[in-house]
């Protein structure tokens, strides 16, 4: 069977619709769910699959495992005029990185600039441009193993950088310090089931199975 007539297509309101389903399932606040899923269709949709729907899976089962948060709201620890510290309650990386993200924004408006950090944040996936120039920074848990050496040590420490361009567009740049981000490496297992593509105006997003699936 070719992979043509195995081609579905699927709106993207369907599969916001899925995930955020899928984390009520969990027990997560529907807002929550909302926000991690409009996050995870952003990165498949700039190409970042390492870093969309295929880790849906992972938050899912940190909500059952009571790892993250179900509900709450990140709170205000310590703030000046451009900075602040939040602790972000052990929330779904989405909550907490908008929460900083609005209140960075909000300084930098009012001050100049907007310096935010925050602890008690569980993993934030890639996202998008939000119209303002910034950059974000974390650590990890060990994953990297330093030079000439086997075990892990040090996190992968990834940054990313966005600006706005025109008619809309964004450039964002996210990456981490190692050879290979872990997300890649992930993302290959799953190319042994399907691929993803979106098509244009982000309107629908395409699953198509590998070349010689039968």
């Amino acid at each position: 069977m070719s992979t043509d007539s195995l081609h579905v297509q699927i709106p993207k309101a369907e599969v916001l619709k899925f995930c955020e389903a899928c984390m009520q399932s969990a027990g997560a606040n529907k807002d929550h769910g909302r926000q991690l899923s409009e996050v995870l269709f952003a990165a498949d949709y700039r190409g970042h699959f390492s870093h969309g729907l295929n880790r849906l899976p992972m938050y899912v089962r940190d909500i059952q495992a009571k790892i993250t948060e179900k509900d709450g709201e990140p709170q205000i620890l310590k703030e000046s005029a451009g900075t602040a510290w939040v602790d972000g309650k052990n929330l779904l990386g989405p909550v907490v990185g908008n929460f900083c993200m609005d209140l960075a924004i909000k300084k930098a408006k009012d001050a100049g600039i907007g310096w935010v950090v925050a602890k008690g944040m569980q993993t934030q996936p890639g996202g998008d441009g939000v119209g303002e120039a910034g950059k974000c920074m974390t650590n990890t848990s060990p994953l990297s193993a330093p030079t000439r050496s086997k075990e892990a040590v040090l996190g992968t420490n990834p940054m990313s950088f966005s600006a706005p361009g025109k008619d809309g567009d964004s450039f964002v740049l996210d990456m981490a310090t190692t050879t290979v981000a872990l997300g890649k490496r992930l993302s290959q297992r799953h190319k042994a089931l399907y691929n993803i593509t979106v098509n244009d105006n982000m309107s629908n997003i395409e699953t198509i199975p590998p070349h010689g699936s039968s």
